[in-house]
């Protein structure tokens, strides 16, 4: 079979199980993006101050790197549709929690039991497509999975906010996600499984991917695909036996994650030491948003066309530099309007690195067991994106703001030049 026809019939495979592929991912997005915003505001309705708050907030984010590993266990064991079914059930336990919840400290279990949804969650999607969908429309297809939930995040802020207009109660959003789970478990339980009836057609994962890509060759790194064995290698022992890819490439990928946490945290804060009113922090953010979501298929179509390696270094240079150059303009007279710029320019850099770390991570998973790379795959990616708050607020305390950016801005560089060494050791080019 051609490459462009086996490309036609992925792209085939992609229309025909949408509903089943993005849905969840759409649905989970919307219900998560309107409940975030208005969890410290829940917490502080219970008597929280605001370091109680934030810690509220912070715990979904410490229970999504935790989660990853007996995630990628769940998945490697009962599969994907189980697996994404589970952690629905769990996290609708948690949303009814969170609305229940007679003190913050109980509140904030039912919140950890959402964040280990969520990695369940995503990691379940993650290795369905990294099973199904071939090497030279990886990028695509993992960047629509991650525009999918970007949407759902971008839309669903504006979800709670119009809930919470006409119920004036902040619980209208915990409503709104459970609402949302409702249907992503129905869907999920009583929709086309796209396992199953691949599988009844004589699609195998291995066979698919082996026309696909010709990865017969020794590459040194096991790249992709999922080959039934004899014997499961479980999460600890895949970890170890690629505990190389992860100790590199997987570190570049975390300062990846850790740059994007960076434009949640920093760009606000930036805001309020320039002494913007909220409003106007607000339209900035959300216009990098919009820039973000407005560019999550261009990083699927260079990566496909030219490698992988053409958007993630770009992407990581764009955002980096931008980190570091915002550090000198504080005391500008220019500062608000520079503040603007770097800002568009951190969300294009964001938008042009949507689905980068799904794609790499899917390209060096091992052929027999993704589910367990992926796991300690994401965990890495997590941690990044869970340290770099914490080393801004650290550097902020005993330095300054800008030092603290400038501080970024060069792990950000770092991480690029990883990606320069690594992804073309590990990752294949696309058409190999």
């Amino acid at each position: 079979m051609s490459g462009s026809g086996l490309d036609a019939q992925t792209r085939r495979m992609l229309w025909r199980f949408a509903p089943m592929i993005y849905g969840p991912t759409l649905l989970f997005g919307l219900g998560e993006g309107a409940l975030l915003p208005v969890l410290p505001s829940i917490a502080s309705g219970m008597g929280a101050d605001v370091s109680e708050a934030a810690f509220v907030a912070s715990v979904i984010v410490v229970a999504r790197m935790i989660g990853n590993l007996p995630a990628g266990w769940l998945v490697d064991r009962i599969g994907e549709r189980y697996t994404m079914a589970i952690a629905g059930a769990v996290a609708l336990l948690g949303t009814v929690g969170v609305i229940l919840a007679p003190s913050v400290a109980v509140m904030s279990v039912a919140v950890f039991g959402v964040g280990l949804s969520a990695a369940a969650f995503g990691l379940a999607r993650h290795a369905f497509m990294t099973t199904r969908v071939p090497l030279g429309y990886r990028a695509r297809a993992l960047s629509m999975l991650g525009g999918s939930f970007r949407l759902g995040l971008f839309v669903g802020p504006f979800a709670g906010a119009l809930l919470l207009v006409w119920t004036a109660t902040d619980m209208s959003a915990a409503w709104f996600f459970a609402a949302t789970l409702i249907l992503l478990i129905l869907l999920v339980l009583l929709g086309r499984d796209p396992e199953e009836e691949l599988a009844a057609e004589g699609l195998t994962p291995s066979a698919e991917l082996r026309v696909a890509d010709d990865l017969a060759d020794d590459t040194g790194e096991s790249t992709t695909g999922s080959i039934p064995t004899a014997e499961r290698q479980g999460v600890f022992r895949t970890m170890w036996r690629n505990r190389a890819v992860l100790a590199r490439l997987g570190l570049s990928a975390a300062t990846l994650s850790g740059i994007r946490q960076a434009r949640v945290y920093l760009l606000p804060l930036w805001g309020v030491s320039l002494t913007m009113d909220a409003s106007t922090i607000s339209l900035v953010v959300g216009l990098t948003g919009a820039l973000e979501f407005l560019l999550f298929y261009s990083s699927g179509q260079i990566m496909d066309r030219w490698g992988r390696l053409w958007a993630c270094l770009p992407s990581m240079v764009i955002m980096s530099g931008a980190f570091l150059g915002l550090a000198f303009t504080h005391d500008l007279d220019s500062a608000v309007a520079w503040f603007v710029v770097v800002a568009i320019l951190v969300g294009i850099g964001n938008g042009l690195s949507s689905g980068i770390l799904m794609t790499i991570g899917a390209d060096v998973a091992p052929v027999s067991e993704p589910a367990p790379f992926l796991g300690s795959w994401r965990t890495l990616t997590d941690a990044g994106g869970a340290a770099i708050p914490v080393i801004i607020a650290a550097v902020s305390a005993v330095a300054t703001l800008p030092i603290a950016t400038a501080v970024v801005g060069v792990i950000g560089l770092a991480g690029a030049v990883g990606f320069w060494r690594y992804v073309p050791r590990y990752v294949p080019l696309p058409g190999r």
